[in-house]
């Protein structure tokens, strides 16, 4: 069976054993759990038992500690990523703090790498920091390394950079992490767990932005935590205490699009690399970034870790950022916005949307020069995307009067 293939079998079982169709059913009970829109419950003997003993961990009094619909998303989650227990909360920000707080102890460091998620970026720099714990950032590449570290208590990591693509090398960065005593945090928005599934390689916490693959509809904003049920607990104190649960209609559509997901990815995957092997053979583009090209830097640990590259691929055009918008007017099919992970294609110049805060000599040393458009690749027909590309290039090199030159 082809591998892509595996791992659709995987996510579907896991999927599977995640919602109530692995439970046994009752005569007239619903296929799809109901949404439980309800504040409070009620408040037995058991349940105030439980509130004494653990805090209210194996019930439900209150939406803002637990929820039946969040927690019947959490754990297809969990199935999905392979872990003891997983939490869905308000944002994939929410995670992300959540995990910090959680994982920081008194006075603690923090290493990150350069190239994460602006806001990210934003809440280590400016809050993180100002709270009295060390921060600091290294390139990707020097992570691997422990003598690189320091004394650390956490190491935070995207799976795929944005929107340069740069994958980590997931097993030995984890690896160098332990070894200077800290747990490595994976954002793992870019891949979902269909494609690579970071705890199985040493992570220690995941965190995605259920927003993108694992809704995948453009419709939900929510974010997802998953490990080790101790670790898992702590955060979810965190949450509990800071107000950034779900709303249980966010859990509902999420759990609803998790049901879709591994057949998704699979035409992401598919639909993405064939478009950026298109791509790639056009002389009027200076760069075509795509995990498992031949030429991106990252190909060969690619082909090793990847199921799928998944459905991003990043495009730089000679002219700079002036030449980028012509192109970005004239799509039709492929949208300009921003956020990523739908059914529908999505274009941004990332220098005006997730880097806009960046300086210029930064985002050139990140590698995102001039020119550079992020492309995030739908469900539609890869044909017509391909078609709306060449003649959105093409018309575009025929305002600024330049030749038509796609072919290598």
């Amino acid at each position: 069976m082809p591998r892509d293939h595996e791992g659709l079998a995987d996510a579907s079982l896991a999927i599977h054993a995640g919602t109530g169709a692995a439970r046994s059913f009752r005569p007239g009970s619903p296929v799809v759990e109901p949404i439980v829109q309800s504040v409070n419950f009620a408040l037995t003997s058991d349940v105030v038992d439980d509130l004494v003993t653990t805090g209210g961990r194996n019930s439900y009094s209150y939406t803002r500690t637990a929820n039946p619909t969040t927690e019947s998303a959490a754990r297809v989650v969990a199935a999905l990523e392979g872990a003891e227990r997983a939490l869905v909360v308000a944002s994939g920000m929410a995670a992300i703090t959540g995990a910090i707080m959680a994982l920081l102890p008194p006075g603690g460091r923090l290493v990150a790498a350069d190239e994460i998620y602006r806001d990210t970026a934003h809440l280590l720099d400016q809050h993180v920091e100002r709270l009295g714990f060390g921060v600091s950032r290294l390139p990707l590449a020097q992570l691997a390394g422990s003598a690189e570290l320091g004394p650390a208590d956490v190491v935070y990591i995207e799976t795929l950079s944005n929107p340069m693509l740069r994958l980590a090398d997931v097993p030995a960065i984890a690896a160098a992490a332990h070894r200077a005593g800290a747990r490595l945090v994976i954002d793992d928005t870019f891949t979902s767990p269909v494609n690579l599934k970071p705890l199985a390689l040493g992570a220690d916490l995941i965190v995605a932005s259920a927003t993108k693959y694992l809704n995948g509809h453009s419709d939900v904003v929510a974010g997802v935590v998953a490990g080790r049920a101790g670790l898992i607990e702590s955060v979810r104190d965190v949450v509990s205490l800071t107000g950034a649960c779900a709303d249980p209609l966010a859990s509902f559509l999420l759990l609803r699009g998790l049901r879709t997901l591994p057949i998704r990815m699979m035409r992401h995957n598919a639909s993405a690399l064939w478009l950026a092997g298109e791509l790639s053979r056009r002389a009027d583009l200076e760069l075509v970034a795509y995990p498992l090209l031949a030429s991106h830097p990252d190909h060969e640990l690619a082909t090793r870790l990847l199921a799928g590259g998944s459905g991003m691929v990043t495009i730089r055009v000679p002219g700079g950022d002036e030449a980028a918008h012509r192109i970005q007017d004239r799509l039709r099919l492929i949208r300009p916005a921003t956020s990523l992970g739908g059914v529908e294609s999505l274009v941004c110049i990332p220098a005006e949307t997730s880097h806009l805060t960046v300086s210029e000599a930064e985002r050139a040393r990140l590698g995102i020069l001039p020119g550079t458009l992020r492309l995030s690749i739908g469900l539609e027909d890869p044909g017509d995307l391909l078609r709306d590309l060449d003649q959105a290039l093409s018309g575009a090199a025929a305002a600024a009067g330049q030749p038509d030159v796609a072919a290598r």
